[in-house]
């Protein structure tokens, strides 16, 4: 759990700087350059002998929908949404990934589902005004967020605790997929070279810092901390990024808001604390 914490802390600086930074940059481009740099970050841990060609072959394809095909959806949802709407339409992740762990299983598990509920309401309570926001980006943000909550659970099956593989040593694979994905449109694309040319030296450093540290290191957490956490509270802390990204876009990339603002996001936090303990409490059985 704690990598769960950490990873979240992470991301909750990026919303801001893909808005501010990156405008104008082609969504596709950024997908694809964050998971190459990502790639290239694990290659001196990659083990592929360690797995076998099956099981690479099974990673790269859940990185192509966990990280590929989310990157070019959340990345577009930029050119209709604020930043902080873009975190904002992300809160409904825990329910997908109960959802999708419960039909993987073929149970039905009432505690986990209450508890995500209410990490969703936290989430709400700290939504901005939302009057006119275009349905195309809500639409994209949760394409991407059926694409993450897919992608954390396939991990936790195919690679469970008990396996005898290090994260480190096959998290290339995911990577190399999520790569593979983004680099079709950026190779159809005839604008590219283009694109390239008139990167900044800010925008540059902006794509190193998300390519290594929010993409590479921060999803690298997550689905190592998933992978020894409970399903429940995975979920729960898909919306701690949240109320944290917001207040980072406050603190840095938009006026700082009123101290009611304030106070209710604190208090969204208390609530997602509140549905981990809900998804963690220990029962004979879960129904």
């Amino acid at each position: 759990m704690p990598a769960l914490l950490v990873a979240s802390l992470i991301w909750a600086f990026s919303f801001g700087l893909i808005k501010t930074q990156l405008a104008g940059v082609p969504p596709h481009l950024v997908a694809f350059l964050r998971l190459a740099l990502s790639a290239l970050l694990f290659v001196p841990w990659f083990r592929p002998r360690q797995a076998g060609g099956r099981l690479l072959a099974q990673l790269a394809a859940l990185g192509a929908v966990q990280y590929g095909a989310m990157y070019l959806a959340y990345l577009a949802s930029f050119a209709y949404l604020k930043a902080s709407e873009v975190a904002l339409w992300t809160i409904f992740t825990p329910i997908y990934v109960v959802l999708i762990a419960d039909a993987a299983t073929r149970t039905f598990r009432r505690r986990n589902l209450a508890a995500a509920a209410l990490s969703v309401l936290a989430a709400w309570l700290v939504s901005p005004p939302h009057g006119g926001t275009a349905l195309a980006g809500i639409g994209l943000v949760q394409v991407s967020n059926l694409c993450f909550a897919a992608g954390q659970v396939w991990y936790r099956r195919l690679v469970p605790v008990s396996a005898d593989v290090r994260d480190r040593d096959v998290f290339a694979a995911l990577y190399f997929g999520g790569a593979l994905l983004a680099a079709v449109p950026v190779a159809v694309d005839t604008g590219m070279l283009r694109a390239l040319g008139a990167l900044t030296a800010t925008q540059i450093a902006t794509l190193a810092y998300l390519g290594l540290i929010p993409s590479g290191l921060g999803f690298f957490l997550w689905n190592a901390g998933v992978r020894r956490s409970s399903e429940g509270a995975a979920a729960v802390l898909n919306n701690a990024k949240i109320p944290l990204a917001i207040l980072v876009s406050w603190l840095l990339f938009e006026p700082l808001p009123s101290l009611a603002n304030l106070i209710r996001t604190l208090f969204a936090l208390a609530l997602i604390t509140a549905a981990l303990r809900l998804a963690e409490k220990k029962r004979g059985r879960d129904s």
